[in-house]
């Protein structure tokens, strides 16, 4: 059997304090996926842009658990998804096309990428009609929630300028057969849309065993996605979501810390 050094540390000394707060952050990230229960086995991605100059990234090391992600085995990689520091680990190098197809447009709101493919999310993601608003979860993407049709599992570069132009200004993004896709200028901010788009999806399929959709009117579901918390008016701020996922790294840190080492 493959036996991967899930114990391996990374040298901090060749690391700025931002980026080790970065890599924290990410690192609680994975692990809130897993506690969630959104993992698919070892696949999938949550990638974030490095501070400083160099167009860099981090990634999940590949084959391991996202319950063994740690702050120091995340894997920095360049924007070709070749690995630049030293590390025991490779990388999905196929799985970050569609992340450095968001991080290639070079902007300050989409600092981080998250893509899952949930039960809930591939299940939308698989209807015609796409998220509808029954929610006050779902109210919050809408018209705000882009879509990109399916093409294959994401394999071939050329996709990533489609991708992209798909996305457009939005925030967040159901890969038409495939699942969820959210951005920020953070990993708060990127992590509680996957949250709330994820809730979204749960219930729109609960709903739909329980009985018939009750869609509500476009005015309603415009009035309550911009009042749902502010979000019309944070939806695009640094500071969205610190207070949700400074709440979800305590309730990591009281049963396992071990993703800050």
């Amino acid at each position: 059997m493959n036996q991967l050094p899930v114990d391996f540390k990374v040298d901090r000394s060749n690391l700025s304090d931002a980026e080790w707060d970065l890599r924290v952050q990410l690192a609680a990230a994975y692990r809130l996926v897993d506690h969630f229960g959104w993992t698919e086995l070892i696949y999938g991605h949550l990638t974030a842009r490095v501070p400083g100059a160099e167009p860099h990234f981090l990634i999940n090391p590949f084959g391991l658990n996202y319950d063994e992600i740690t702050a120091s085995n995340l894997v920095k990689i360049d924007m070709d998804g070749k690995i630049v520091d030293d590390t025991p680990f490779g990388v999905n190098h196929a799985g970050f096309v569609i992340h450095s197809a968001v991080h290639m447009a070079h902007s300050e709101q989409n600092q981080v990428v998250m893509h899952t493919h949930t039960r809930a999310g591939m299940a939308v993601a698989g209807v015609k009609e796409g998220l509808l608003p029954i929610s006050m979860f779902a109210t919050t993407f809408h018209k705000r929630l882009a879509y990109h049709e399916y093409e294959g599992p994401s394999l071939f570069l050329d996709e990533r300028e489609r991708l992209l132009d798909s996305l457009g200004d939005h925030k967040a993004m159901i890969l038409k057969s495939h699942g969820l896709l959210t951005v920020g200028a953070s990993v708060p901010a990127a992590f509680l849309r996957l949250y709330r788009l994820e809730r979204a999806c749960q219930i729109q399929i609960d709903a739909g065993a329980a009985g018939t959709f009750d869609v509500l009117g476009d005015n309603t579901a415009t009035k309550s996605g911009d009042e749902i918390d502010g979000f019309a008016d944070t939806f695009n701020d640094d500071g969205f979501g610190q207070l949700e996922f400074a709440a979800m790294m305590r309730t990591l840190d009281k049963t396992d810390a071990s993703y800050r080492d």
